[in-house]
């Protein structure tokens, strides 16, 4: 099974045609409300936005929102999810179809970078340090990946085989000295035997 741009619109194709209403009342991402919730709103890249809860949440929180995702059917699906909220929300939202594999933010534009479970088609590092280009000094890059593997029972996760960012790659890919890293750490998912998720908080200094 490759894991490309054809088989992710087919997934995603199929999720929203079968489950579209329950997938449009998915909550945003818990890691990136409890640690984005108290910044004061700017500019924000949301790199992988998939069904667009999390942009959706930063939208409504006054967050101007750059959604990213190569899935039309996604980014389909989440527009349409924006504009039934209201035109206040649908506003603060620009949706671009764009391969993550490539796709480069403006350097030093955004307040916020996100990039949360993304399946990474090259390096992690690579891509951890393009996303990282996008954040303005003083702003916050936020990472999830979720392991492949659970390490408490040694079963696969929903992840498995795909390449999703880690905690030492992350670090590895951001260096010293630019960067205060707030959170760097493996933490358990929520429901018991998913795994854990690699959470990486990152501060730019410079």
């Amino acid at each position: 099974m490759t894991l490309d741009r054809d088989f992710w619109e087919g997934r995603w194709s199929q999720v929203l045609r079968e489950h579209g209403d329950k997938v449009a009342k998915i909550p945003p991402n818990a890691w990136l409300t409890e640690a984005v919730g108290d910044l004061r709103p700017g500019r924000a890249l949301d790199a992988g936005c998939g069904h667009g809860s999390d942009t959706l949440w930063l939208a409504a929180r006054g967050w101007q929102v750059t959604a990213v995702d190569f899935s039309t059917a996604a980014l389909a699906h989440a527009r349409s999810t924006a504009e039934t909220i209201g035109a206040d929300v649908a506003g603060r939202i620009d949706w671009v179809e764009g391969d993550l594999a490539g796709w480069t933010p403006r350097s030093g534009r955004y307040d916020l970078v996100t990039c949360l479970y993304v399946h990474v088609a090259g390096s992690v590092e690579e891509m951890v340090q393009r996303m990282a280009a996008g954040v303005a000094p003083g702003g916050t890059l936020f990472l999830v990946g979720h392991r492949p593997i659970d390490p408490a029972t040694g079963a696969p996760t929903p992840a498995a085989g795909q390449v999703q960012v880690s905690v030492d790659e992350a670090v590895a890919a951001l260096g010293t000295g630019r960067w205060e890293f707030v959170v760097a750490e493996d933490r358990p998912r929520a429901q018991a035997g998913t795994g854990v998720d690699a959470v990486i908080h990152a501060r730019r200094l410079s």
